[in-house]
């Protein structure tokens, strides 16, 4: 039996993996801020990451923050792993790191590299954005009367389920370095997911393309993170919507 660890064990996809890491039968320790036994701030390390990494084969690092910190907090994860002895480290990246320089695109890349350079036996998948961010990017931007997006951009949502099928996969084989990407099913508009998503919660609201300015935006209007040639996932997002706002946005079923 493997003994595995799931950084952000406790997360959209963390919670996810570990799932099915135990199904298949793993011993799984989940590491998070504020789950018990193993509550460590990866930005801090210290003796409570030594500990759960003691005995631990490998490491599927899945814990990141939007607010900063996750090379500080993959360099001390990567020191311990070392220290106790670790085969293999698993890290889930985001598909256009290398193309879109968006901050946190930037601080991704980063730990990619610090993976790859750790002396470790190590697998990084990138994949497209989850279904449940481009909900919630469309709720912010409905609360307005009119629905503005930027305009001439395209997305390739994924379902995490499956992001987190794939992570537990390589989790239990060989280090494999850099996997294929993985993408969802459809490249789509931002006009036609807000209208999938306006359909499905009941909402009415005037969509808007708005032309945006900046590097960013032409790295996104570009299709940097995108991957159409790896567009391996099968639920779509009307799929997804349907499990979530079955009854309408005040009556969700999932």
């Amino acid at each position: 039996m493997t003994t595995i660890l799931v950084t952000g064990g406790t997360g959209t996809l963390g919670r996810l993996v570990t799932e099915r890491l135990r199904t298949d039968g793993h011993e799984v320790r989940v590491l998070s801020r504020h789950s018990r036994p193993y509550a460590v701030d990866l930005r801090e390390g210290g003796a409570g990451l030594d500990t759960a990494l003691a005995g631990v084969d490998t490491v599927v690092h899945c814990a990141t923050t939007q607010r900063g910190g996750d090379e500080r907090s993959a360099a001390n994860l990567v020191a311990a792993a070392k220290r106790a002895g670790v085969a293999h480290l698993v890290y889930i990246s985001i598909v256009g790191v290398d193309r879109v320089p968006l901050g946190y695109y930037r601080s991704k890349l980063a730990v990619e590299k610090l993976v790859e350079e750790s002396g470790l036996g190590w697998t990084v998948l990138r994949a497209t954005q989850f279904h449940d961010l481009v909900v919630r990017v469309l709720r912010a931007l409905a609360r307005m009367p009119v629905l503005v997006l930027p305009a001439h951009a395209s997305d390739q949502p994924v379902e995490v389920a499956e992001v987190a099928d794939r992570l537990a996969g390589l989790a239990v084989g060989a280090p494999a370095g850099r996997v294929p990407d993985m993408g969802g099913p459809e490249v789509r508009t931002f006009a036609s997911l807000a209208r999938s998503y306006l359909d499905a919660t009941g909402r009415r609201r005037a969509v808007v393309n708005v032309p945006l300015a900046g590097k960013t935006y032409r790295a996104f209007r570009a299709g940097g993170h995108l991957a159409p040639e790896h567009a391996v996932g099968k639920g779509t997002f009307e799929e997804y919507l349907a499990v979530r706002f079955g009854g309408g946005e005040g009556g969700r079923r999932g």
